[in-house]
Parts: C-alpha cells; sequence; structure tokens
C-alpha cells in the first residue's frame, strides 16, 4: 500500500514512511491510494473470529511489508487487549464503549498500535536516520495526549512533546498527560486546541527545526492513529448481529462524537471497505463546522469555543479532508452516507440525566452528544436502530456528570495512584516562536 498526500505535492510513500513523517512535507495528510475491500467470508462469519484476528485482517492490506505478519498480529494484539463491549441502552440505541483501555478513552486504540509500529521502526534502523531519537509532537484537547503519553512512555529513542490548552482539559485528563516524566513532557499552551494544532502543524513545515530534530506527529493525522481506529467498528458490528437489534441483519446507524473528525473518519473508511453500517452521523458541540458545511456545502473553520465535550472542541477539523477524499469531494455521496448534528451543552447536560435515570446508563459528554444526536436521527427514522460511541470514562468530568447526576463517581482503581501525582507542565504563550524555542533547546 503507498499514501500521497491530499495536497497532492508530495512524493507517494509507504505506510512506514507515512508513519515516520506523520504528515506530508505539502502539508497535506497522507491517504492510500486505494481502500482495500475487505475479504467478504470475515463479514459474514465475523462472530466466527477473534477481535485479534479481524484487526490483523483489517489492518495488513494497509501496512503491506512494512511491519511483518508475526510481528503486526503481536502488534495488534497488544492494542485490542481489553473490552471494548457493545451495551444495550434501550430498545432502539446501544453504546459502543470503549473507554476499558488504559488511560479510559477511545484514543488507546490508535496511540497503542502508533506506538508499537514506531518502536519497531526505530529498532530495526539502527543504520539509518532513525538512529536519532524520534521526538514525537502532539497537541490534544483532552484524552489524546494521556494516550499518547501511555502509549509511548519509556520507549527507548522516543521523547514525547504533548501541547494542551491550559484550563480546557478535565482534571483527570491534566493528570494522565502531566505525571509520567522521564520521556514525556507536557506544555500547557495559554490558548485553545486549535493553537496547540497551528503550533505542532508550523513545527513539521520548519526546515530549521525538522533539520535539527526527527519529528513525528501523534494525532490522527498520522495514519497509524488514524486507521487501526477501523478496528472497534468491526467489533461493534460482530456483537451487533448477536444482539435484539442487529438480530435481523439490519446494519446500525452509529454516532459519533466528533471533533477532529479522525474517530469518524476510520469509521467510514471501513463502510467503504465492506463493513455494513447504513449511515453515520457526525455528533458536534458548538463547534459545528461540518454541520454547517453539510447545510452549505461550505467548510468554514472558526475560533474553537470551550464546551462540557471539550475533546471535540476542534474549529478547523483537520481529518475532514480525509472524509472528502473518501468520497472523492462528490457532495451528494457524502449527504447520502453523513449526516450531523448540532448538540448545546445544555442538551448535553439534560441526556446525561435523562439517560441515567430512565435506563441507569451513565454517559459522558461526548457520549451524551452522540447519544442524543442518534436519537433524533431516528425520531426521523423509526426504521432504523443504532449505535452512540462512549469514548471517554465519565470519571473524566465529574463535575458535569456528578451535578446532573447526583451521583459520585468512584474513581477507578488504575486512576487512583495517578491523581496523588504532581503535575508536570511548562507554561508557554500560544506562539510559535515559543514551541520553536523549546524544541531547539533540546537538540
Amino acid at each position: 500500500m503507498k499514501y500521497y498526500s491530499t495536497n497532492k505535492q508530495s512524493p507517494i510513500v509507504d505506510f512506514k514512511e507515512a508513519t515516520i513523517k506523520g504528515q506530508a512535507p505539502d502539508k497535506g495528510l497522507y491517504f492510500p491510494e486505494e481502500i482495500p475491500q475487505v475479504d467478504k467470508a470475515l463479514i459474514e462469519n465475523i462472530a466466527d473470529f477473534s477481535n485479534e484476528e479481524i484487526a490483523f485482517r483489517v489492518i495488513k492490506p494497509y501496512v503491506g511489508g512494512t511491519i511483518t505478519e508475526e510481528k503486526l498480529f503481536q502488534i495488534v494484539s497488544e492494542t485490542v487487549n481489553f473490552p471494548i463491549p457493545l451495551i444495550k441502552v434501550n430498545e432502539n440505541i446501544s453504546s459502543l464503549e470503549l473507554f476499558h483501555g488504559p488511560t479510559l478513552a477511545f484514543k488507546d486504540i490508535g496511540a497503542r498500535f502508533m506506538s508499537r509500529c514506531l518502536g519497531y521502526f526505530v529498532d530495526r534502523d539502527a543504520e539509518s536516520d532513525l538512529n536519532r531519537t524520534v521526538t514525537v509532537l502532539v497537541a490534544t484537547s483532552g484524552d489524546t495526549g494521556g494516550a499518547v503519553a501511555n502509549g509511548f512512555y519509556d520507549v527507548d529513542g522516543v521523547e514525547v512533546v504533548i501541547l494542551y490548552p491550559s484550563g480546557k482539559v478535565s482534571p483527570v485528563q491534566e493528570k494522565q498527560l502531566t505525571t509520567l516524566g522521564k520521556n514525556i513532557t507536557a506544555l500547557e499552551v495559554q490558548g485553545t486546541f486549535d493553537d496547540c494544532q497551528a503550533m505542532v502543524k508550523a513545527a513539521f513545515t520548519d526546515t530549521e527545526l525538522t533539520d535539527k530534530l526527527f519529528l513525528t506527529s501523534a494525532n490522527s493525522i498520522n495514519v497509524a492513529r488514524w486507521l487501526p481506529q477501523q478496528f472497534y467498528y468491526f467489533f461493534a458490528y460482530k456483537q451487533w448481529l448477536n444482539s435484539p437489534l442487529g438480530g435481523g441483519g439490519n446494519p446500525p446507524v452509529i454516532s459519533v462524537p466528533s471533533g477532529n473528525f479522525g474517530n469518524i473518519c476510520a469509521g467510514i473508511l471501513a463502510m467503504q471497505s465492506g463493513l455494513p453500517v447504513k449511515h453515520f452521523i457526525a455528533a458536534c458541540n458548538a463547534n459545528d463546522i461540518v454541520t454547517e458545511y453539510l447545510h452549505s456545502q461550505q467548510l468554514k473553520p472558526k475560533q474553537a469555543v470551550a464546551t462540557l465535550s471539550n475533546a471535540m472542541d476542534v474549529g478547523n477539523p483537520s481529518n475532514f479532508v480525509r472524509i472528502l477524499e473518501i468520497f472523492k469531494h462528490q457532495f451528494p455521496e457524502i449527504k447520502n452516507k453523513l449526516s450531523s448534528a448540532t448538540i448545546t451543552d445544555e442538551e448535553t447536560l439534560a441526556t446525561i440525566k435523562e439517560v441515567f435515570d430512565k435506563y441507569n446508563y451513565l454517559a459522558d459528554p461526548h457520549g451524551a452528544v452522540g447519544y442524543l444526536a442518534l436519537l433524533q436521527y431516528l425520531a426521523n427514522h423509526p426504521a432504523d436502530n443504532g449505535i452512540f460511541l462512549e469514548t471517554a470514562h465519565p470519571v473524566k468530568f465529574p463535575e458535569a456528570v456528578e451535578k446532573t447526576t447526583g451521583q459520585a463517581i468512584a474513581v477507578p482503581v488504575s486512576l487512583q495512584p495517578i491523581m496523588k501525582k504532581d503535575k508536570l507542565s511548562i507554561f508557554i504563550p500560544a506562539d510559535y516562536s515559543a514551541l520553536k524555542e523549546f524544541l531547539l533547546s533540546k537538540s
């Protein structure tokens, strides 16, 4: 498999080079030259396959020969070695819980896969340019930082620098990305996630910097972060077929809380490769650039605003360009398979309470956005049933969840040691020159 840049001005590369570079030199995102079709036997007999085997078969064409089959199977096995259950919420809706990994968020899948791929490439390239330390540079609006920090922690030959917006991530999220130390450095930016993302993108195109540092990205712009997110859509379908909602063989409508659009883009890619999905819903908060695009056909980035579902506070979603590539920029095709909804903070809180009171199911703010967007869609499509993605554990958002439900959330045992640690972060302004100065000081 080869990858081209969405800006069409950079050389074609393989999976290894796309992973190492992160972003193409022309500032585009890498995209596969073709979308491989999943073996129909896998879809028709998916209940007979383990999650490890499903993940291996899905990702193998994208990796090509850059990783041996034996090693790739080991990597995917380590990536998906925790539960990803599909939980029935009511008679029409189920929740795909993606928060049972080490950092209690869906980002664990992509971060674990990418860290192991990059570690493999570094280990095998002692004679090449990779004998230099690799600096993983990442911007986070919440959960990416913790997942990347956990995935790359103490990996030889890799330094991680995480930029996050000061005061705009939850206490648990902040602890997860600022308490590890060693090869993990957290930069607390006095700005928004979009500021952090713009600074990271500027670093990759700064030749003075890249001549001195070997930089790569761990955001979902990196193919090794983005592509493995397909896995849990296949796992969801496997469970869907054995559930009352999917017993008739009807494919689900899937609602995805969407910020930078890497997650839903991976799901759409899985659908285009053969996974049965009836429709996708991009569930947005007040940062509803894509909702407006689907009404106007004009994609207009804007300044991000802070909301309760902070991981979705993105005013310029990088990965939407990949959705355009999947559909070959044909707007009617996009509209046929993708719709969007905008959910306010007030509606988010009301949904958390309603779902808890009526169904005894505790959703975090992101999951609540996904649930309500799906509920609204199903009201107009009563013959359908659907799945919403519960992308993070409610404990990460205690103020909103506990105030709304009146119930205290028990801190999982895995989090208790982290919450007692001191935060280790470096304050910098939302100015690229400050990031550049910091990175050059480490070269």
